[in-house]
């Protein structure tokens, strides 16, 4: 899909310009990134709260904002990013092996099952050696969605909802590894990231390593 395409797809959920789970979910990204790590790309930053809050948990962070929507970068107060760009995740203007994390809030469901596979590809070659990816993404077995609330489901700008098993699978098929999968989502403010019981989370997280 080309960007105006995504761009205007996107523009139909503003839901996560007021998303109150947020907060809960960068703090998350933030406890799993790799010691040391100070360049992070935000992929999917709309309005930049995200970036907000990674700045909040540690200053010193230099973060980059990409997003397919102008209008929403433009929202976005000074002195949160290093750098904003308006793109798409498989195209990003920077150097190979230059961030050392990779974060993506609630994006790879709204990437076209095409472009899947490029933009994890383009996610490994902007990384460091062992720089980390972290995804969080609706779970498609959540115990909500098989009880019959599937408005994520039916969400027309979800084009591809994963399990973390497939996710996992496309992720090591780019040369991705260590990869690790959470719970995350609104429960996880009621229950441990790792708690056995999947079906509870309506969102997971997964953590993937590019190879030293």
């Amino acid at each position: 899909m080309e960007l105006s395409q995504y761009a205007d797809l996107n523009k139909q959920q503003v839901v996560s310009e007021i998303d109150n789970f947020t907060e809960r979910r960068y703090a998350q990204f933030y406890k799993y990134f790799n010691k040391g790590a100070r360049k992070v790309l935000d992929v999917g930053c709309n309005t930049g709260r995200g970036g907000q809050i990674l700045r909040q948990l540690n200053n010193d962070l230099e973060v980059t904002g990409l997003d397919v929507i102008e209008e929403r970068i433009n929202k976005i107060p000074g002195g949160v990013y290093e750098r904003l760009i308006v793109s798409r995740a498989d195209q990003v203007d920077v150097p190979t092996d230059f961030f050392d994390v990779a974060v993506a809030g609630e994006v790879i469901e709204h990437i076209h099952p095409n472009d899947i596979l490029p933009v994890l590809k383009e996610m490994k070659r902007i990384l460091k050696p062992g720089g980390r990816l972290l995804m969080t993404t609706p779970n498609p077995r959540a115990l909500l969605v098989l009880l019959g609330r599937d408005d994520v489901i039916k969400d027309p700008s979800h084009l591809s909802l994963m399990r973390p098993s497939v996710l996992k699978g496309k992720l090591e098929s780019c040369g991705f590894d260590n990869i690790i999968v959470k719970g995350s989502g609104k429960m996880s403010n009621y229950v441990p990231d790792s708690f056995p019981l999947f079906t509870v989370f309506g969102s997971y997280l997964i953590i993937a390593a590019k190879p030293k």
